[in-house]
């Protein structure tokens, strides 16, 4: 019997999942790809991975396009970090764990429809956005996205170019040189958009009050924060 809606969600929760690649994207960071395993989430949401029989797990969110047949997260090998380092060890054909989908970080139908989005990044704070990219091509948007280095602009070639900016903080060669703010603070935004912010709690904290000064309503902001 098909599982649909709610209870198909329900039990894909609690599962594993088989690693089908992995793609190293920077000298700390890197794509885990499994089987789908009939997870069903709307872009936006996250998973809770982590190694198979352990308890440890954390939050990521979806990297994946909600129609591809596979699950994809974007992960960030933390020093210290107990699960981001613990899965840097698995390789292709070890299962993971995961639970979910979680959260509400999610776009309205009719709002994708005639919404012009201002999608705001700080490191694998893109994860979200790469899905609603992929899910929803007809998407307007912008992009801004923070980074240090070049190397961190992960999966660049995946978003149009003309709608997407690189801020680079210790390095040239980036479309703005500075942080995510101060490219707010130079180039000031239609109020009508629709902001998404995902990140460093502290961009995400100065980029709502640069926003709001700027004449942005506060139901036109939304976060996901990255601790």
């Amino acid at each position: 019997m098909e599982v649909t809606g709610t209870s198909k969600r329900e039990a894909a929760k609690g599962l594993t999942h088989r690693v089908r690649e992995i793609r190293e994207l920077s000298p700390s960071a890197y794509v885990l790809q499994m089987e789908r395993g009939g997870l069903e989430f709307e872009p936006g949401q996250y998973i809770n991975v982590g190694p198979q029989d352990s308890i440890a797990m954390r939050e990521y969110s979806v990297y994946s396009g909600k129609d591809d047949d596979f699950l994809e997260v974007l992960i960030k090998e933390v020093e210290g970090g107990l699960v981001s380092r613990a899965l840097r060890r698995v390789r292709v054909g070890d299962s993971v764990a995961v639970e979910g989908p979680f959260g509400f970080f999610l776009t309205d139908p009719e709002e994708r429809a005639r919404g012009r989005y201002l999608f705001i990044a700080s490191g694998t704070g893109i994860s979200p956005f790469h899905s609603l990219v992929r899910s929803y091509p007809e998407i307007d948007y912008t992009l801004l996205h923070g980074v240090r280095t070049l190397s961190e602009r992960y999966e660049r070639e995946a978003y149009d170019p003309a709608r997407t900016i690189a801020c680079l903080s210790r390095e040239a060669g980036g479309d703005f040189s500075g942080r995510v703010t101060d490219y707010l603070r130079e180039h000031p935004v239609d109020p009508a958009s629709l902001c998404y912010l995902c990140g460093n709690c502290d961009m995400i904290y100065e980029s709502f009050d640069i926003l709001r000064s700027q004449g942005v309503a506060g139901s036109h902001l939304f976060a996901e924060v990255y601790f």
